[in-house]
């Protein structure tokens, strides 16, 4: 099984940086794509930010471009969101999803976070 731990979410003001966290552990044989999404309350979930197999390729919601970094280390398998400038429109609960082959899957699986909240009010 594989196990997706997440962290670094809570209340800033607004200008504001947070760190989100998300580690995979458990039986693993790769991990592909790494991303975060995002739900405000009714609201749909939206793709903030993905990074590639390798960590070459990123994408970024066009309201985040220029002020959230994604990246990855692949040896703790973990992804980072690193978001600076934070608006109070960016409020919701963000959640990472990993594409991974667990070790004896013939082919890989989607995984989702449990969610970490990021509050940005004064």
């Amino acid at each position: 099984q594989v196990q997706l731990v997440e962290s670094g979410g809570g209340l800033v003001q607004p200008g504001g940086s947070l760190r989100l966290s998300c580690a995979a552990s458990g039986s693993i044989f790769s991990i592909y794509t790494m991303a975060w999404y995002r739900q405000a309350p009714q609201k749909q979930r939206e793709l903030v930010a993905q990074i590639s197999t390798g960590g070459i390729s990123t994408y970024y919601v066009d309201s985040g471009k220029d002020r959230f970094t994604i990246s990855r280390d692949n040896a703790k398998n973990t992804v980072y969101l690193q978001m600076n400038s934070l608006k109070p429109e960016d409020t919701a609960v963000y959640y990472c999803r990993l594409i991974v082959r667990p070790t004896g899957a013939a082919t890989p699986r989607e995984y989702w976070g449990q969610g970490t909240q990021v509050t940005v009010s004064s």
